[in-house]
């Protein structure tokens, strides 16, 4: 609703203004070229983000003064900051990085985005770069039509160099032209109420245009063409930078608690460093005049200086903030809080913003499976057979386990899917289907997000056949045959070997231990399938067990072995570190039905 808002705005001023001033078109073109550009320079980057930028980016996050370099030096190659935030809040979100490591990425592309405003300054206004675009039009254009997805970015990267130089040669052939016929420095305002003024207007055009660069850009080429004021365009930097907060709490909205923190951290960074750069703003100009003397920066190139002023105030931010993110941090914890819904369990790790790149989608899926089978698996199984889940994870053998869980829970299976499981499951489905369609991947991602598919469907067929054995086990608890309790609890014992295993598995330090204890007793369950049970058939043979006892044993033996094979499917899937070897199954309808 609010980008809607923005896009009805955008044409609004845009008709306005081409109405208003038909010697505006040229501008309007050079800020479209301009954006245009931005736009392949930050889809070309994104080739190199699923691979090597992505690997920096996280590896560079487990220090502050790393994370805060990193995002300054990939911002300022990549001349977008709003790629870098995209990619700082999908890695959150998945839970790849810190909150500080996040906050990291976020202020050292804040110092990164000024190198937009020396680029202009230096080059787009002083060398003719519009015969240096061309070239680069021309080589980026053949390599983007190529397969390869590393030449195809690297002629994304090219055009879009291009496509900006041509857009900052037209604004400035445009304001050139414009003061011939309206000159905008009648509007300057001095003072307070200028100051005031301009900050506003710039906050307003960066959120139109959803790019600070693309406003350093615009008052840049203004200031060189005598069109606004040298006091006014500071003012209207620091707009642009407090403005361009809007598009990153805009770009948070879907994602989780921890992409939100982030954004929230963003919007903070922006207005401390906003309010400070405008209390201080006369005497930062100061500053900017003694360092211009003092490397050579004429009195009059007020690009020059107001490009070295950019840079002073967003550097001058990040220290301010270094000492309170801790502060910083925690205020966001608690202003920020979880969701909670009682009445169903909702999606932890699955957001929007984890289907930027294929790593994070999967890392997501893989925590979202996990999270699903520790918690909602784990505890609808274990209360279907009347255990409780410290129990599994105590020091007490199966057998006592069983011996000491005598209490009938007698729990709704089929109530405790729809409240625990359901939305989660369906959720992972959507997002693994609409990663594998919508992201690049390599045949190794497209193979694991299959088998998170498979291990998903594992987890239903648990619960499905959890839901028929654990009916048997509350309708047989109190029953005055003591063979039937006795085979009933003979099942329980080995779901409670299996469960037993598995979380030694995923948390002992001796996991090869546990894996081989695995593998032998999803054998042993497989075996077992196509045994005939000697024991029940003797429970028959002597009517020690009436012919609804035998069916419901016969039947839950099935249910049994299933479970077990899924049960450490599953876990194989979701922790083992070797990749495994999926079983060909028929996909069905996974919702549970009681007949």
């Amino acid at each position: 609703m609010i980008r809607k808002w923005i896009f009805y705005i955008l044409l609004i001023v845009l008709a306005v203004l081409l109405f208003v001033y038909p010697n505006f078109e040229t501008i309007g073109a050079g800020i479209a070229i301009l954006l245009f550009g931005m736009i392949m320079l930050e889809e070309g980057f994104k080739a190199f983000a699923k691979g090597p930028l992505r690997k920096i980016l996280k590896k560079t996050t487990n220090k502050l003064y790393k994370s805060i370099t990193a995002g300054a030096l990939v911002t300022a190659i990549m001349q977008s900051s709003s790629l870098v935030s995209v990619i700082a809040i999908s890695f959150i979100s998945a839970g790849l990085i810190s909150l500080s490591g996040g906050m990291g990425l976020i202020f050292g592309a804040n110092i990164g985005t000024t190198a937009t405003a020396w680029l202009v300054a230096v080059f787009g206004l002083k060398v003719k770069i519009s015969a240096l675009s061309m070239p680069l039009l021309v080589f980026g254009i053949v390599f983007s039509f190529q397969k390869k997805d590393t030449f195809r970015g690297f002629g994304n990267i090219l055009a879009g160099l291009g496509f900006f130089f041509l857009g900052i040669h037209y604004m400035k052939e445009g304001f050139d032209a414009f003061k011939a016929y309206t000159d905008l420095t009648q509007y300057a305002i001095s003072g307070f109420s200028g100051i005031v003024v301009f900050t506003l207007l710039g906050i307003l055009i960066t959120t139109i245009l959803q790019s600070s660069s693309a406003t350093m850009a615009l008052i840049l080429t203004a200031l060189a063409a005598g069109q606004i004021e040298y006091e006014n365009a500071l003012s209207l930097a620091i707009g642009a930078n407090i403005g361009t907060t809007i598009t990153a709490v805009i770009g948070s909205i879907g994602t989780n608690t921890a992409g939100r923190r982030l954004a929230g951290a963003h919007l903070i960074f922006n207005l401390v460093t906003g309010i400070f750069a405008l209390s201080l703003i006369y005497p930062l100009a100061h500053l900017v005049d003694y360092l211009s003397r003092v490397t050579g920066i004429a009195d009059d190139n007020y690009t020059l200086k107001l490009a070295l002023f950019h840079t002073i105030f967003n550097v001058m931010g990040v220290l301010i903030m270094l000492p309170l993110m801790k502060i910083t941090g925690r205020l966001l914890e608690r202003l920020i809080k979880d969701r909670e819904d009682k009445a169903i369990e909702r999606p932890k790790y699955l957001n929007k913003s984890i289907l930027e790149f294929p790593g994070t989608a999967i890392t997501a899926l893989i925590d979202e499976s996990k999270y699903l089978f520790e918690n909602a698996v784990f505890e609808i199984l274990t209360h279907a057979l009347n255990i409780r889940r410290t129990n599994i994870k105590s020091d007490l053998k199966p057998k006592e386990v069983v011996n000491v869980s005598t209490e009938d829970f007698n729990i709704d299976v089929r109530k405790l899917y729809y409240k625990k499981m359901k939305t989660i499951y369906g959720e992972i489905l959507r997002y693994a289907t609409t990663a594998q369609s919508k992201l690049e991947m390599g045949e190794g991602q497209s193979d694991r997000i299959a088998e998170l598919i498979v291990a998903n469907r594992k987890m239903v067929e648990i619960i499905k056949a959890a839901f028929e054995i654990g009916k048997n086990v509350s309708l047989f608890h109190d029953s005055e045959n003591p063979y039937i309790v006795k085979e009933y609890d003979k099942f329980r014992k080995k779901i409670v070997t299996v469960l037993r295993s598995i979380y030694k598995f995923r948390t002992d330090e001796n996991r090869e231990r546990y894996h081989a204890k695995l593998i032998a007793l999803k054998e042993e369950a497989r075996k077992d399938r196509y045994l005939a049970n000697k024991s029940i058939n003797k429970l028959i043979r002597n009517d020690l067990i009436d012919a609804e006892m035998a069916s419901s044993l016969v039947n839950d033996k099935d249910n049994l072995n299933l479970i077990i094979k899924n049960l450490i499917s599953v876990a194989e899937l979701l922790y083992s570190e070797k990749d495994s070897l999926l079983e060909s199954e028929v996909e069905g309808n996974h919702d549970i039905e009681v007949s």
